[in-house]
């Protein structure tokens, strides 16, 4: 049987051919490819764009701290127990109830019937909740390292998971059947990198130096 063998005029045209499918298949690979995996490049995002979406800080670094009260006539009338205070600061800071004396965990401001209370920063409400000792007390989370606590509470109208901004009105001073006798007030506890702290060191702080 006799084999075929191919003109050697027909080389250039087989050759050019081939070369002109390779184009073509390339052409068609690459606009699936591109069509295919960004047409919804809006709807899937860049993966960096997502991520400093879902990484927005709660309170911005360079706010300072305000208190929690914006009357001037208000003051502290029961200070934060100080373990290295001398000792009248720190009679002063014990809270006596049921015949027993406790430490200050916060300072209770206080000087008129009824004022209002307010967020020292930016943050989440972490808890509303009724004490029988403390009256009504709001928590919010303020960043991962600071925590605020609004005790003795007359009224409220935030529940958990609420937004809240510096200066907004979290709600109205009130009374508590642990301290009787400091009439209406709020008993204010910062709590930074999960220890609670004495918060008049640290109003007028800028949240980037805490």
């Amino acid at each position: 049987m006799k084999k075929r063998r191919v003109k050697p005029k027909m080389i250039p045209v087989i050759y050019g051919g081939l070369a002109i499918l390779a184009v073509l298949g390339a052409y068609a690979i690459e606009s699936n490819f591109t069509h295919e995996s960004f047409k919804d490049e809006e709807h899937y995002g860049y993966v960096t764009k997502t991520i400093m979406e879902e990484e927005i800080p709660v309170v911005n670094t360079g706010t300072t701290i305000i208190r929690p009260y914006n009357d001037t006539e208000i003051k502290v009338i029961k200070g934060y127990y100080d373990y290295k205070g001398d000792e009248t600061t720190q009679q002063n800071s014990l809270i006596y109830h049921d015949r027993t004396y406790m430490q200050n965990s916060g300072v209770a401001y206080g000087g008129k019937d009824s004022f209002d209370v307010v967020a020292i920063l930016d943050g989440e409400i972490v808890e509303v909740k009724d004490d029988k000792l403390l009256g009504k007390i709001v928590q919010i989370k303020h960043n991962e390292n600071i925590i605020s606590v609004y005790q003795s509470l007359s009224e409220t109208s935030l529940k958990k998971g609420d937004q809240i901004k510096q200066g907004q009105v979290i709600g109205k001073s009130g009374t508590s059947n642990i301290s009787t006798d400091l009439g209406s007030h709020v008993l204010f506890e910062l709590i930074i990198k999960g220890s609670t702290v004495n918060p008049e060191e640290y109003f007028d702080k800028l949240v980037s130096e805490i």
